[in-house]
């Protein structure tokens, strides 16, 4: 929709069955409807919430490409959308224009429809569908507004410190935790609310599922926040490791032996070579380790290589913002890394995100 990819999540299903079957049946009744005649209005009220969701999207996507920013799709899901663009924003007053242009057409959508149900005649279909639309729109405009990660709020908020910090990660952490926050503090206050017998059981779950989504998307962005605060220092020439190359046809258990002696303290990437000295293949070192050490001498290492083609590459000065594009691209275990023509090294993602993530237990 235009030119944006429009994707939907499988739980889609679940919304729509959900929204049929208890709004239908509540529809049905208040408005002495046949129960055929309830669920066809539950499924106009899933089409029309879904077109409202997409237009909330669509404005985080257009005012995006406004800006020069690509967008790479829009996904509907159960709890709503979210709008995947393919880089930050470049200024805190973008990132605040974007982040609000989906709460203000939400807000424009639940305007015109409280004007519909207030000049459509009571108890009819048109005004029960208005009247939903209304409240939809303005509980996420509402909502979606409030000032924590993921939420689009949070995004505002996060632009507002960036300003005045001049520190996008800062910033990002903070909207992140208060993000946190915001998701302990939706628990407790319907859990008050149901206590108070002003909510009913059912709202127990979804909010659960809600607050759940929301401390979990504020965790990711606390956590990208600090990989971000370390990309500087990300610097191929030293994070990638030292290429052995060895002719095809050398057995795994030599090729071992020669990496041993090279570079004992620091794991060396085998490179297999063709006669001509050009290189072939990478060896994998999850495969390699799953040969048993009886069978290394009569294995060649071709038969744990991967191919130098399937390998995406980065020139060795690549920076470390550009290093996490391309990973985030062409998600893998190894990268060629290049200096012109000549692979100088291997970049493993284990070694990166060591790098990245010292704290976080990796695999090696």
């Amino acid at each position: 929709m235009f030119g944006v990819p429009l994707y939907l999540n499988a739980s889609i299903l679940l919304l729509a069955v959900l929204i049929i079957v208890l709004y239908g049946e509540l529809a049905g009744q208040r408005l002495q409807l046949s129960p055929a005649a309830g669920y066809l209005v539950g499924a106009g009220f899933v089409g029309a919430l879904l077109g409202s969701v997409l237009a909330h999207e669509l404005g985080h996507a257009l005012t995006a490409r406004h800006f020069g920013i690509g967008v790479r799709g829009i996904t509907l899901e159960l709890l709503g959308g979210y709008t995947e663009m393919d880089r930050d924003a470049p200024s805190p007053r973008v990132d605040l224009l974007v982040s609000l242009a989906g709460p203000a057409v939400s807000a424009v959508l639940g305007g015109a429809a409280v004007a519909a149900t207030l000049a459509l005649p009571d108890r009819t279909v048109a005004h029960q569908l208005a009247f939903q639309l209304a409240v939809s729109n303005v509980i996420v405009a509402l909502f979606n507004s409030l000032p924590g990660l993921p939420l689009d709020g949070g995004r505002a908020l996060r632009a507002v410190v960036w300003a005045i910090t001049r520190d996008r990660h800062r910033a990002t952490e903070v909207a992140g935790w208060v993000g946190r926050v915001l998701a302990l503090g939706t628990v407790a206050l319907v859990g008050l609310l149901y206590a108070a017998d002003i909510l009913s059981l059912l709202a127990l779950p979804l909010t659960g599922l809600v607050a759940l989504t929301i401390w979990h998307g504020a965790g990711q962005s606390i956590r990208l926040a600090r990989i971000g605060r370390r990309l500087p220092l990300v610097d191929l020439a030293h994070l990638a490791r030292p290429v052995l190359a060895v002719p095809t046809g050398t057995p795994l258990a030599e090729a071992q032996r020669r990496a041993e002696e090279l570079t004992p303290r620091r794991p060396v990437a085998v490179l297999v070579t063709d006669g001509s000295g050009r290189p072939v293949g990478v060896v994998d070192p999850a495969a390699a380790a799953a040969v048993p050490p009886h069978r290394r001498p009569w294995l060649a290492v071709d038969a744990v290589a991967r191919g130098v083609a399937d390998l995406p590459r980065m020139p060795v000065d690549t920076d470390g913002e550009r290093v996490l594009e391309t990973v985030q691209a062409h998600p893998g275990a190894q990268y060629l890394v290049t200096a012109g023509e000549d692979v100088v090294g291997i970049l493993h993602i284990a070694d990166l995100a060591q790098l990245l993530e010292p704290h976080r237990k990796m695999n090696t």
